[in-house]
């Protein structure tokens, strides 16, 4: 139980870190939240605590605004949506077992490590750039992001790791080698300020989207 624990929070992990990243678009944002609410209520589940009871939406149904109806019938939908994952788990296993095969001798991860060498690009300001891999056919992100903050000096801000800046993309699965497609790409968010018209006032550390830019697996 405590792997299984460990790995939900890993996963939690990552997708809060893409959360905070502030790069997804809307509807990958709202479907990340529905991912994380789900896992944390598994999560719940699988440890004893108590059911969260929650909208379409992944958000808390207020008892004040709801009916005793409409919460019964969410928490049995819920609750019966947790059953089945942990049953088809429990089936998985079992059908492992029988075949005389560890759980997880069949499991296979892969990582792919990524030297940052250089930054090349006319921006005159402070820079984040954001890596991952990302699979055109099914339009998202598979992976959480690599940041690396560029100073307007064109050195990184941390100039410790000037020459060393280094990434590895974990717990890639077969079924991810074998994608027909597959992507990295460096997503550019300048930080800065903003000129307004009257030339007088200003604004600092805006962050914008400046340009994009991938390399296809070969």
């Amino acid at each position: 139980q405590f792997r299984h624990v460990q790995q939900l929070t890993y996963s939690l992990i990552e997708w809060r870190s893409q959360i905070l990243s502030g790069t997804l678009p809307n509807d990958e944002l709202a479907e990340l939240k529905k991912k994380v609410t789900a896992k944390i209520d598994y999560g719940n589940r699988i440890l004893g605590l108590d059911l969260v009871v929650r909208d379409d939406n992944g958000n808390i149904l207020d008892p004040d605004e709801t009916s005793t109806i409409s919460l019964f019938k969410a928490h049995e939908t819920a609750s019966k949506r947790i059953d089945e994952r942990i049953q088809e788990e429990k089936s998985l296993q079992q059908n492992l077992d029988l075949r005389g095969q560890p759980i997880f001798s069949t499991t296979h991860t892969y990582s792919l490590y990524v030297n940052f060498k250089n930054f090349v690009c006319n921006i005159g300001e402070d820079a984040e750039l954001f890596m991952s891999l990302y699979d055109p056919d099914l339009s998202k992100f598979i992976s959480e992001n690599y940041l690396v903050r560029w100073g307007s000096n064109g050195m990184p801000k941390e100039i410790e790791k000037l020459n060393n800046l280094q990434a590895v993309f974990t717990d890639l699965s077969s079924s991810d080698l074998i994608r027909p497609k597959i992507s990295l790409v460096c997503q550019i968010v300048r930080v800065g300020h903003m000129e307004l018209k009257d030339g007088k006032k200003h604004t600092c550390g805006l962050r914008r989207p400046f340009g994009v830019a991938g390399m296809r697996n070969s």
